[in-house]
């Protein structure tokens, strides 16, 4: 089973002329696999996954994998129909060394708790791996309701929810239960959540000062609450420049402007605006005087490829 804790990523998808830029991506995730982060996410909403034909995911998924070393990767599954999602994730259990599946709730058709209950469970009987159930209302249409993920806590397969639903009276519920690993899924939120209780995130501006992410966690995970205090002042700008416009427009633009990939992003998104990227440029810059690159905590596993 996954150890939860930690920061992980949800992977942005590089393109370069309308095509996955599957190079850029390898590069990526080796680098971030060196910054010590617990594990990725592939396919996730940050990684554009609703504008990837099945073909290109797979390619995602293997890029990812094949670079990511000893870190866990999650495959991001989404989709109306549950016999489908299931088929998809018994699919990718059987071909490839996929550690689990973030699963979102059915987008769009809002169906009643008992629909949600009986989609979670479909796809989780259908793979040995774990299972991660994703609360975004905001994309989704719908909530998983507390009751719902207690229900599901029962599945022995279905071990930790990503939150995106804002909700404190819920996260509080679903942490005294214990049974599910909660991840912190709004970026602006990761310093409460983890106070709370979290057993860590999945955080798409973790592509960004991973360092920095990482050393957060730690700091909480020992109780250094000043520091981690005070670190969290630094980084909450950043998390909140990151969505000034919709994920990943942003991150993209600052991964780009830093070499790492081309700034494409797939319609309807379009390329973030100057003013956005300057703003992120101006409160990374903030951040390098008063945290410069330092040592982990702890000793993260190196990676393959150098980063450009």
């Amino acid at each position: 089973m996954i150890d939860f804790s930690g920061i992980w990523v949800p992977l942005v998808t590089p393109f370069r002329d309308g095509a996955v830029d599957l190079a850029a991506l390898r590069r990526l995730v080796a680098h971030l696999a060196r910054q010590g982060v617990a594990g990725f996410v592939a396919c996730g909403s940050t990684g554009e996954a609703a504008m990837l034909d099945e073909a290109e995911q797979d390619e995602v998924l293997q890029a990812t994998l094949d670079a990511a070393g000893d870190r866990p990767v999650l495959m991001g599954l989404s989709g109306v129909w549950p016999a489908a999602v299931a088929a998809r994730a018994r699919r990718l259990a059987q071909a490839l060394p996929v550690a689990g599946f973030l699963v979102s709730a059915p987008p769009y058709v809002r169906p009643p708790q008992a629909g949600l209950l009986a989609h979670f469970r479909q796809v989780a009987d259908a793979t040995p791996l774990p299972v991660v159930a994703y609360d975004v209302p905001s994309r989704t249409g719908v909530r998983i309701a507390p009751e719902t993920l207690l229900a599901l806590a029962a599945h022995p397969r279905i071990r930790a929810v990503k939150d995106c639903s804002g909700d404190e009276a819920a996260a509080t519920r679903l942490l005294a239960d214990g049974r599910l690993a909660w991840l912190c899924g709004n970026d602006d939120e990761l310093f409460t959540q983890l106070a709370r209780g979290a057993a860590g995130a999945i955080t798409a501006t973790a592509h960004i000062r991973t360092d920095l992410f990482v050393r957060l966690h730690h700091l909480m995970a020992a109780q250094r609450l000043q520091e981690a205090r005070s670190l969290w002042h630094a980084l909450l700008p950043l998390a909140q420049a990151a969505f000034a416009e919709p994920n990943p427009m942003p991150v993209k633009a600052l991964l780009a402007s830093q070499g790492w990939m081309s700034p494409e992003v797939r319609a309807p998104l379009q390329p973030a605006a100057p003013a956005t990227l300057e703003r992120l440029q101006a409160v990374l810059a903030r951040l390098a005087q008063d945290w410069p690159a330092q040592a982990p905590l702890a000793q993260p596993t190196a990676g393959t490829v150098s980063p450009p």
